[in-house]
């Protein structure tokens, strides 16, 4: 077993709950005692230690021997996922679906053919009924299989049936995948992009697009094809910086489950990003109250019994969560109570509990730098912006890897650090150039912090300030140039600068000012 397959072993074994591993233990010995396998030995002596020590291996359990080291890793991994599988029959409705499928081959290959066709139609009722087209469809196929070879009293009817059935389903399933791989391709260009920077960005996303979706009539649509169809627009919008349309196609998403309530149960992972998308909308539209609302929805969703086990939907539900407080102490200006969230969210990064793939920490590190800075805590938002720019790939999310940059030049020069701004402010340029990131408020900003030592000298820091301030302020409703006000909230800076005030100060009374003006609407 190569090294990567070892850490693969590793990090499975690591993964399991209590549960999963008395039921790993049940299962591989149910027709031999524990002390004649090999590999429960090697499988408990990787758990007790949370790692993978060959020379520890070989001489706390002599029966193994080093040349066989390879293929029991193997034959280990092969059973805890055989354990698993059997485990997750009771929580997964595709796992229990497949099973069936499985089941009707093998009496299939017993020639018992009445039987099979028996299952398969237990297995197509339950496709069906929670819009599991491909399985259906799957299903459908081994069933034309079998009538084809077996011949009962109804093959008349029987094969009229069955072909329009599969007709139907397949239609479904391609209309799913197409609908599926726009939204695939849309959300991809996001992760690489963020949000269009320019009009060349937008017109290849608008032209790629539109060339993608396919048209089909609404109502004619199932339950994944309207959802996939819904995702598509959420993200087409999103990276155009539409959020109120955003908003109108994540509710829409959100209402699809509200008609389908058994779907929150049966596909939970959608229906939780749905309102993570939903949120995302309404922290950009500043829509504070229905925030709170959505926001309430997400922290009471409660997983049924079944799902409970799934660790991936307990990783989602955790990252969502901690996202969108973290937005909540944004919009309110409530910095320093958001920061009690930090050490319970970096110890989940670092645990690595939950597998955040790199640009959801990367996000996370981002912002929490901003809640440490909007605290006045530079040097701990100094750490975290760090981690950033010291990632290994600044192919991902290289709006973050430049903003980042940005926040770091502000959080240098509110410590006092003007000889190293002046350096870093270089860099700085390299890199937005390099990624084709020069927004006119970048430069700006860039240009201030390069006369920042002669600024101070003339004691002129006053007026620049305010100058800078008006010279933002009349390009920020720019359609290309609000991409940087996304990111950093530049203009309450330059306010707290200006009337000598904590940022948390001014954005607070924003916050408290609009409320008062909207009447808490």
């Amino acid at each position: 077993m190569r090294k990567q397959q070892t850490d693969h072993l590793i990090q499975l074994i690591t993964s399991l709950s209590k549960a999963e591993k008395r039921h790993f233990r049940l299962f591989v010995t149910r027709n031999q005692a524990s002390d004649e396998l090999l590999f429960l030995q090697l499988f408990d002596m990787i758990d007790k230690h949370n790692d993978y020590e060959e020379a520890l291996i070989l001489k706390k359990i002599p029966q193994i021997k080093k040349r066989q080291l390879s293929n029991l890793k193997a034959h280990l991994y092969k059973q805890l996922l055989l354990s698993l599988r059997l485990l997750s029959r009771n929580y997964n409705i595709d796992i229990e679906i497949r099973e069936r499928i499985d089941y009707a081959k093998v009496l299939y290959n017993k020639g018992l053919y009445r039987q099979s066709l028996e299952m398969l139609d237990k297995a197509k009722s339950l496709a069906l009924k929670y819009k599991q087209n491909t399985l259906a469809l799957e299903v459908v196929e081994f069933e034309k299989l079998i009538e084809s070879q077996y011949i009962t009293r109804s093959i008349n009817t029987r094969a009229e049936v069955l072909t329009k059935e599969a007709n139907e389903i397949s239609q479904r399933a391609i209309r799913t995948q197409k609908l599926s791989n726009v939204a695939l391709q849309l959300y991809g260009l996001y992760l690489k992009i963020g949000f269009v920077r320019n009009e060349k960005d937008h017109f290849f996303v608008k032209e790629f697009f539109h060339s993608s979706l396919p048209q089909y009539n609404l109502e004619e649509l199932g339950f994944y094809e309207r959802l996939y169809y819904y995702q598509s627009y959420v993200w087409y919008h999103h990276t155009t910086q539409d959020f109120l349309h955003c908003y109108k196609y994540a509710q829409k998403w959100i209402d699809l489950f509200n008609e389908s309530p058994e779907m929150k149960q049966i596909d939970p992972a959608i229906y939780i990003k749905g309102l993570h998308n939903l949120l995302s909308s309404l922290f950009y539209l500043s829509h504070y109250t229905r925030f709170v609302e959505v926001l309430s929805e997400l922290e009471n969703f409660k997983l049924n019994e079944k799902n409970k086990r799934i660790h991936n939907l307990e990783s989602i539900l955790h990252l969502f969560r901690y996202t969108h407080k973290i937005n909540l102490h944004y919009m309110e200006g409530t910095f320093d109570e958001g920061i009690h969230l930090v050490p319970e969210l970096v110890e989940c990064i670092n645990s690595e509990k939950y597998h955040w793939d790199v640009h959801r920490v990367m996000l996370f590190h981002y912002r929490i730098a901003c809640l440490y800075f909007s605290s006045g805590k530079n040097d701990s938002a100094i750490h975290h912006l760090n981690l950033i720019l010291n990632a290994p790939n600044p192919q991902i999310r290289e709006d973050i890897q430049c903003f980042a940059r940005f926040l770091n030049l502000m959080a240098h020069y509110e410590l006092g650090h003007t000889q190293l701004v002046e350096y870093l402010v270089k860099s700085v340029y390299r890199f937005l150039a390099k990624m084709q990131e020069l927004h006119q408020a970048q430069k700006e900003i860039l240009k201030f912090l390069r006369r920042l030592h002669r600024i101070q000298r003339k004691n002129s820091l006053q007026k620049e300030f305010i100058k800078l301030k008006a010279n933002l302020e009349k390009i920020q409703d720019a359609p290309y140039e609000r991409r940087p006000f996304l990111y950093l909230d530049i203009i309450s800076w330059l306010e707290s600068k200006i009337e000598n005030k904590p940022v948390k100060a001014v954005i607070r009374e924003k916050f408290l000012k609009k409320r008062l003006t909207l009447g808490n609407q």
